[in-house]
This record gives structure tokens, sequence and C-alpha cells, in this order.
């Protein structure tokens, strides 16, 4: 995108209106609304024009104990309701209250998921391994097992920083959140561990870690574009904190609510999310330094750019505005 484009980005001003689904000249489409609502988030669903089919996966990150910055029930209700999904996720590597099953659904309860259907645990029954394109540091995925039994999955990332990552949108919600535990250690130590021994938390290979979440983001990418599958992704710009939510105590959000973005490319989604803060002008209680440091000093472009080398997607996008 050229840079005035991506001023116009920025300021939420001068997109296109929504005239069609079809992607033109190898740019991606990337929909975009500033209204975060339930409402919202069904009609961006539906301007990708993908209908979900089968048994539903929504990919979701459920929050750590004591992070009030996850996506709301009552937010995301609507939508899975529409699609008649299942809310997905996988226990943590790391110690807090999702490591174990009995913890991780008590903080389920406190966050009010089962108010629209639970969470399926994908890993509660086991882990399987599925196949990566790219080699170079993982030789392949491992996953909860309960993957196996979704046809179609919405990724449904919230958009935010990450301590590690730099930022957390649909790569990391795709690579890390299908991971099982194991699978977690195994891409933050960039295929040197496979079973979650306490030590992942200390990268030593940050630029492996990125690139491996980009490998473990495109295995399950392929593996939902297999015939009778199909995935889609939607990344939320609320509450944006330059921490996960997977920290229990995340730093003060200093940035104010965006909109939702969506996208059948990954890679264009996350990138348009990164441009939007890149690019905003600072204003009184809406700081975007924090977060651009935050992945400036993790790499955090590199997963985003590997992604796009190893053929997940693409950076070149257009917006278009549904709004």
């Amino acid at each position: 995108m050229t840079m005035a484009a991506l001023a116009l980005l920025a300021c939420g001003c001068g997109q296109k209106k929504a005239e069609a689904p079809a992607e033109a000249a190898n740019q991606a489409v990337v929909y975009m609304t500033r209204d975060i609502s339930p409402e919202s988030l069904v009609k961006i669903y539906e301007a990708l024009g993908v209908k979900a089919s089968g048994k539903v996966a929504v990919k979701i990150s459920t929050g750590e104990n004591g992070n009030p910055n996850y996506l709301k029930p009552e937010l995301i209700g609507q939508l899975v309701e529409k699609v008649n999904g299942r809310l997905v996720e996988c226990n943590t590597a790391y110690a807090g209250k999702r490591t174990t099953f009995e913890e991780h659904k008590a903080v389920i309860e406190d966050h009010g998921f089962n108010t629209i259907g639970g969470v399926d645990l994908m890993d509660e029954d086991g882990e399987m391994q599925i196949p990566v394109a790219d080699t170079q540091h993982i030789k392949y995925d491992i996953v909860g097992s309960h993957l196996a039994d979704y046809d179609f999955m919405i990724n449904l990332a919230h958009f935010k920083g990450h301590p590690m990552g730099g930022l957390g949108g649909v790569l990391k919600n795709a690579s890390i959140g299908v991971a099982s535990s194991n699978g977690k250690a195994y891409i933050h130590t960039a295929g040197r561990q496979q079973v979650v021994e306490g030590l992942w938390s200390n990268v030593d290979d940050q630029d492996g870690f990125l690139e491996s979440m980009a490998a473990a983001a495109q295995a399950v990418h392929n593996y939902f574009k297999q015939p009778g599958k199909d995935v889609v992704y939607i990344a939320v710009m609320n509450n944006m904190s330059v921490d996960c939510d997977c920290s229990a105590s995340p730093s003060e959000v200093v940035l104010k609510d965006y909109g939702i973005l969506a996208s059948t490319d990954p890679v264009a989604l996350d990138k348009a999310c990164v441009d939007i803060i890149f690019n905003m002008q600072p204003s009184e209680g809406n700081d975007n330094a924090p977060l651009v440091e935050r992945i400036n000093s993790r790499h955090g472009l590199l997963t985003i750019e590997r992604a796009e080398a190893i053929g997940l997607g693409t950076t070149n996008y257009r917006v278009v505005s549904i709004d």
C-alpha cells in the first residue's frame, strides 16, 4: 500500500465501500468496520462470502485469570450462534490458571464462556501431529486432537501486543493458539523441545520462534484447506494492551478501540492491523508508541514476513469498508 493509503487507513477514512469480495491483481481483500459490536462481527463475517458449514470451530483465547482484555462472550456470542459454532482453545504451557484442564475450565466459567455454549479444550483427549510445509525449525505441528472433529474454523483473534512475539493476531491464534501444551513448547523453542518441561519460556532463538509460528500457522491453514473444509480470519482491535491475553497482569491499555477487520488471507489481515498501529497519529488517550516499540523490539514483523515468504498469504492488500 502507498503511504497515502496507509494514512487514510490509520485515520479510518477514505476506505472503499464494499463492492465485491473478489480479489484483484493479486491483492488480498481486508474488510473493515469501525463499529465493534455483536452485529458488526456477524456483518463482517458475512462480508467474507465464505459460509461456515459442517462442524464449526471458533478459535478464541479464553484469557488468563485476572486479564480483563479477552474478547467477551457478549461480543462474540451472536456470531457463534449464527454459525452454530463451538468455541475452541488449548491449554497453555506456562505457570498460570490454564495449564491444567480443571483450572482452565474454571477460568472459562469465570469469563462467562459457558453462557454461550462453553469451550472445547481440544487437547483434553490428547494431541496429534499435522504436517508443516516449512520444516526449517519444526518438522510438524502438534495440535489438540479434537481439531480433527471440525470442518470449518473461524479464527477469531483479539489483536494486541505480546510479551514474546511482539504482536498477537490471527497468525499467533492459529499457531500458538491451536497447538497443544507440548506443541506450544515445540514452537517456542523453534523445534528443540517437544515436551513441556518448564524451560520453553527462555526463548534463546527469537527469530526461530517467530518463524516457527509462521510455519505452524500455515500448517493449520493448510489443514482447513483440504476438500470439505475451510477457514476464515477475523481480528478485533479493542483493549489493545502491549501484553497478550495470556498475561494475568497486563500493562494498561493506552490505545483507543479501533474496529474489526476480516479476510480470507491471514497474512494480509495481520499486516493491515499492524499498519493501522504503525501509521496512527497519536492523540490524547491514544498512544501507539508502546505497542510499536513492543512489536519492533521483539522483531514481531518477522512472523508476517516469514508467513508471506513460505506462501501462506500476501502483504499486498486493499481495505474495503463495510460501514
